[in-house]
């Protein structure tokens, strides 16, 4: 499965969340580090899902960019 994954730019580093799996989240330095921190908190946290019991969330969430006039 492929989820969407959103970084955002911070004062100091790099911040990571996934719409669709509420509550995992990383940080990192640069986008390449945030981007490995996230596959990591991912497969962490499903693992955790798993071993509860819970479902595994299905991917929704989708990207696009709009423009403006000014």
């Amino acid at each position: 499965m492929k989820y969407l994954v959103v970084i955002e730019r911070t004062e100091n580093n790099y911040s990571a969340y996934l719409p669709d799996i509420p509550g995992c989240v990383a940080t990192g330095k640069t986008i390449q580090e945030v981007r490995k921190m996230m596959k990591e908190a991912l497969e962490l946290h499903l693992k955790g899902l798993k071993e509860d019991g819970f479902p595994i969330p299905t991917p929704t969430s989708e990207a696009g960019f709009i423009s403006t006039n000014s």
